[in-house]
């Protein structure tokens, strides 16, 4: 493709479990196993059986998805889709407290690339399965007070019909910032993110953590570990995302 017909960047859109945080094993995970302790429940889920239900996006499709495997019967009883609701309801109340103390951090290089980009007059959006109370919490304690202001499309929680890896969800930010996919590049940290993305066209950088190192990422234009804060991890600039985004539409 010739040089002039290459599409400029024009925005960055964040997955957030995972991408913008590790919220996953230490907020996720233990807000879960909180909701189901004030149930009277006796479930736990420790890292490795979480790892395994991650392959589900979504809360409530995730509990529905343990009973499943684990409770079959209980799928059965009458009002089980308000009894999942409310043990979802209740876990988000419990990841909102462990949020609100600070206990989430974002990952290394993702408040300063945020920085960068809204220096260089990119355009921001969310594209994530989790709710938008729970992007608004962890933007406004972990990267900055009104930081939720900064995002233009804010894509979330129950907003389409189908969850990652559909491509839905990037598909409905993408109509809200009234821009082609090829003017965007989307943050990722897993398989399913990976393949919502690329299923709605766009250019995808992938940052794995403990509970998706060793998966497949087939499609995305570069893996890394992280985006990096020091010399030491070769921070990753934003000149470099021009550049692999300038790259894929070749």
């Amino acid at each position: 493709m010739p040089a002039s017909s290459v599409t400029p960047l024009q925005a960055l859109i964040f997955d957030v479990d995972g991408t913008l945080a590790d919220t996953e094993r230490d907020g996720h995970r233990p807000a879960f196993n909180a909701a189901f302790r004030q149930a009277g429940l006796d479930w736990h889920w420790d890292e490795p059986l979480y790892g395994e239900l991650l392959a589900v996006t979504g809360g409530k499709e995730r509990i529905r998805h343990y009973l499943e495997r684990c409770h079959r019967a209980l799928l059965d009883e009458p009002g089980i889709d308000t009894r999942i609701a409310a043990l979802h309801q209740a876990k988000t109340q419990a990841y909102l407290v462990l949020v609100a103390s600070g206990a989430l951090p974002l990952r290394p290089g993702v408040a300063r690339l945020i920085a960068e980009a809204r220096a260089a007059s990119l355009r921001l959006a969310i594209a994530t399965t989790t709710t938008a109370e729970n992007v608004a919490a962890l933007l406004e304690h972990s990267l900055a007070p009104g930081a939720a202001g900064w995002f233009e499309a804010i894509g979330a929680g129950d907003m389409v019909p189908a969850k990652k890896p559909a491509p839905d969800i990037y598909q409905w930010v993408l109509k809200k910032l009234d821009l082609p996919a090829a003017a965007c590049l989307a943050f990722e940290d897993s398989d399913n993110g990976l393949r919502a993305a690329c299923g709605a066209g766009l250019t995808t950088v992938v940052t794995t953590n403990a509970y998706t190192c060793r998966q497949t990422f087939d499609g995305a234009c570069v893996v890394l570990p992280e985006l990096g804060d020091d010399a030491a991890t070769q921070p990753v600039t934003l000149a470099q995302i021009r550049a692999w985004h300038s790259a894929a539409q070749v």
